[in-house]
């Protein structure tokens, strides 16, 4: 009777061998890519007859270095901050202005880019917090709640008013549009606002806009702030959408106005904003439609953005100096925001005394003439640290370990 063959044995040897072939492999071809890439940075002349032949022996990995140097230089290229000069944004602004006016259903997308004029940093701009954290380097701590509205927030509330803006769909959490006097009916905050937290336990979901930050204990899939429902007891829980999540709440997101907006739509204006998390809305640029029957769209963005080839014009300014120069086209005056007729007082739902100490963010002054909350409730705890709240807390987290990464 013949001996079975030991393929159990025989097979894990052949996998361990299959994986150090492997190995040697990538160790292979990582040395030829550190030759050929100390190759390519000397200048032709300066090569050697050895290095020359190098070049020659490994094409397939000069070819594939080539290729990457080309996709940095894309890249850096899209990152970099183009400004048009003076007559040229004159000019720009002026069509811009006549399709303001000849326009039916204007919506407006806006992204931090409308914000910085405020001191709240982009994301992806030159010293936006991404580009920071991806370069090593660290973000500067602020209060995003001593934001107040900017130029570009005031001449949309009033775009608005004279009924040349029919709804504005926001990416920001910074509160600011709620804050210059636009209808909420005219707004969609997509990913939240800093200073709504809701009972989502009650139907329908119940709403606390408050005078500070409610997002300081929040973060990515953590959304409770520490505060409880009046009327059920409930958890609260901040609006915050962060990357990786979807967001269902019917308010401040507004997902529906969005939605309608964009379908009765014949002109979009983009301000500020990358456009690369918009992009994967496909509800808010009527792709469905035939091309000669979507949207004109403008965009005004001082960087590269995936929707500049269809963009019937590309604005590279500030947003606030294109909004002057617009607003001035239209001989509309833009109103400076006055803390006084600032919604948010009115709105405000007032902590009770036991949930006072439930926060360390500072509170809203309430203006001159107003009953604002308490000196007690007004000042924050001495743990108070100037941080940014939760819906920043998620980017230094990814740049955190980005850094524990590389440093193991």
């Amino acid at each position: 009777m013949e001996e079975e063959p030991e393929t159990g044995n025989s097979s894990r040897t052949e996998r361990k061998a299959l994986e150090k072939a492997k190995i040697l492999q990538r160790e292979r071809e990582r040395k030829v890519f550190r030759l050929v890439g100390r190759v390519l940075k000397k200048p032709e002349a300066q090569r050697s007859e050895e290095e020359a032949a190098a070049l020659l022996l490994h094409r397939e990995a000069v070819e594939e270095l080539c290729r990457r140097q080309i996709r940095r230089n894309v890249l850096k290229r899209k990152q970099e901050e183009v400004f048009d000069e003076v007559d040229e944004l004159k000019s720009k602004v002026q069509q811009l202005a006549a399709a303001v006016k000849q326009a039916g259903h204007l919506v407006v997308y806006t992204g931090a880019g409308i914000s910085t004029a405020a001191s709240i940093p982009d994301y992806r701009g030159p010293n936006g917090v991404w580009t920071q954290l991806q370069k090593g380097r660290t973000v500067s701590s602020s209060d995003l709640s001593k934001a107040e509205p900017t130029v570009t927030h005031m001449s949309i509330r009033t775009l608005h008013k004279e009924k040349l803006v029919k709804h504005v769909v926001s990416q920001n959490c910074d509160g600011l549009h709620l804050r210059s006097g636009l209808p909420r009916q005219a707004l969609s905050e997509l990913h939240g606002n800093m200073f709504i937290e809701v009972c989502t336990a009650c139907s329908p979901a119940r709403e606390f806009v408050r005078l500070f930050d409610v997002t300081e204990r929040t973060s990515l899939h953590r959304h409770g702030t520490g505060r409880a429902c009046r009327h059920c007891g409930s958890e609260l829980r901040d609006t915050i959408v962060h990357f990786g999540e979807r967001g269902t709440l019917e308010q401040p997101l507004n997902w529906k106005g969005a939605a309608e907006a964009a379908k009765e739509a014949d002109v979009i204006l983009c301000l500020g904003s990358s456009l690369k998390v918009l992009k994967k809305y496909a509800c808010l640029w009527s792709m469905n439609r035939p091309a000669n029957k979507r949207p004109k769209l403008y965009i005004v963005n001082l960087q590269w953005t995936p929707k500049d080839d269809l963009a019937v014009l590309k604005i590279h300014g500030k947003c606030d100096d294109v909004m002057s120069l617009l607003m001035e086209e239209l001989n509309l005056q833009i109103p400076k925001y006055s803390r006084a007729e600032d919604p948010i007082f009115s709105l405000a739902t007032p902590l009770h005394p036991e949930e006072i100490q439930s926060h360390t963010r500072e509170v809203l002054a309430a203006p001159d003439g107003q009953e604002g909350p308490s000196a007690e409730e007004r000042q924050p705890s001495e743990e108070s640290s100037a941080l940014q709240g939760g819906w920043f807390g998620r980017g230094y987290s990814k740049g955190r370990r980005k850094k524990k990464k590389k440093a193991s």
